[in-house]
């Protein structure tokens, strides 16, 4: 078993399963809070998927898109948690 095959076979239905795992999260999140940090995962499990994807495709431009990706996901998380933090101040 080499690189290639591990990485299809074993990694990718593991990122699958989870995505499905967190999707659940992400609709039945009982808080907002839940919601975003699922929603987070997701991104960052969707990075995962393209990295794997750029190096079984052997195109490593797909990384430069992966990173782009999780620089927005990060912003986004860290607006978000400014929203909130004000939102609580208010209350």
């Amino acid at each position: 078993m080499n690189v290639h095959d591990f990485l299809y076979y074993i990694i990718l239905p593991i990122l699958s399963i989870s995505s499905l795992l967190v999707f659940v999260r992400f609709f039945k999140g009982p808080s907002i809070v839940d919601r975003v940090v699922a929603l987070d995962l997701l991104i960052t499990i969707g990075i995962g998927i393209i990295a794997i994807y750029s190096i079984l495709s052997n195109k490593p431009t797909f990384l430069d898109i992966s990173l782009v990706l999780a620089l927005i996901a990060f912003l986004g998380t860290v607006a978000f948690a400014y929203y909130l933090e004000k939102r609580n101040k208010n209350d």
